[in-house]
């Protein structure tokens, strides 16, 4: 990579159905120069997360991602210069820089990160996903020891750790993956005590068989069909933490919505709510410390699934909303 050269992917255009290749482009700019209050930062690992999918749909939490520019994303950075008192040259930082080699970015929304190695560990169970299936599980989903756990997209970045998690508190886990070889890994490898396949096409009996004694919590990543199965399976006064809708964001949305909303919701007087983990980043220490107290017992594994060259990060996201990747995706630039 040139110092004199910032490689940018850019979004040409927003897809009306499944995100291919042919929307993305990567073009050569300059790197900038930061203005006063910003810094300079070179982008070490690019986080690939379906919210990037959802995001060229309109304005979420974020602006909407536009046609025919830089696309969005947040990453693990490297200050190479600062006109911010807070920041110097060498200082590790979270921030959405975008997919692109530099970026001048406000220093205030930049998060000086510690230096650690792997670093690769600050976008995986230290950063966003390791918190959002912390805060996620614990402060809404708010599971009990011997309560039963579902998890859905379980083989990925934030449903692995929220399937390790349960079993630390003493739940029973269920995690939902696509494939056999995926359910295999979340049962021998990371403790799952059952693992159900949906590609099977039968996922509620499946989820039936696996939780006889119904479901306490749901952890939700994919909405649609699945969070329709687990709501008939859900116990009187379970809590859903809404986390994600992977299976509403590329493509064609389903016919019909969850059936059983609000009935279902009524009848067993379930709890059901959305979060975002920035809510409760005011928590963050307290919840990392528990996090690294867990890895380095060994009670908590980490998967990452890292892809090398700036140049494929479009394939890899694509890969990832098929569900390609174990644990958390991620590109080295």
């Amino acid at each position: 990579m040139s110092d004199t050269v910032n490689r940018q992917i850019l979004l040409v255009e927003k897809p009306t159905g499944k995100l291919g290749p042919e929307h993305f482009k990567m073009v050569q700019g300059t790197v900038p120069e930061p203005k006063d209050g910003e810094a300079l930062v070179r982008t070490r690992y690019i986080s690939l997360d379906a919210a990037n999918r959802a995001w060229m749909h309109g304005a979420t939490y974020r602006a909407a991602v536009e046609a025919n520019t830089v696309m969005a994303g947040g990453s693990i950075a490297e200050v190479v210069a600062s006109k911010a008192s807070s920041l110097a040259p060498g200082d590790i930082v979270f921030g959405d820089t975008g997919w692109q080699d530099y970026a001048a970015v406000p220093a205030k929304h930049l998060n000086k990160m510690p230096k650690m190695e792997p670093m690769t560990h600050l976008l995986s169970v230290y950063g966003i996903a390791g918190l959002t299936a912390y805060f996620g599980l614990l402060h809404v989903g708010k599971p009990k020891q011997g309560e039963t756990v579902v998890v859905s997209a379980a083989a990925g970045s934030v449903g692995s750790i929220v399937g390790q998690i349960a079993k630390i508190k003493g739940c029973n886990v269920i995690g939902i993956a696509g494939g056999k070889d995926k359910c295999q890994w979340l049962t021998s490898e990371l403790g799952f005590d059952a693992a159900v396949d949906y590609k099977d096409g039968a996922t509620f009996k499946a989820l039936r068989s696996a939780a006889p004694k119904g479901i306490d919590v749901y952890f939700d990543n994919v909405g649609g069909e699945i969070l329709e199965a687990c709501l008939s399976l859900m116990n009187n006064r379970g809590r859903i933490a809404c986390c994600g809708a992977i299976s509403q964001y590329d493509g064609v949305p389903s016919a019909h919505g969850p059936r059983g909303v609000p009935g279902l919701i009524v009848v067993k007087r379930l709890v059901m709510q959305g979060f975002i983990v920035m809510d409760y980043m005011d928590q963050s220490a307290a919840a990392l410390a528990d996090l690294q107290s867990w890895v380095a017992s060994g009670k908590l594994k980490v998967q990452e699934d890292v892809i090398d060259g700036i140049e494929n990060t479009p394939k890899a996201l694509i890969g990832l909303l098929a569900g390609e990747n174990r644990g958390k995706r991620m590109v080295k630039v």
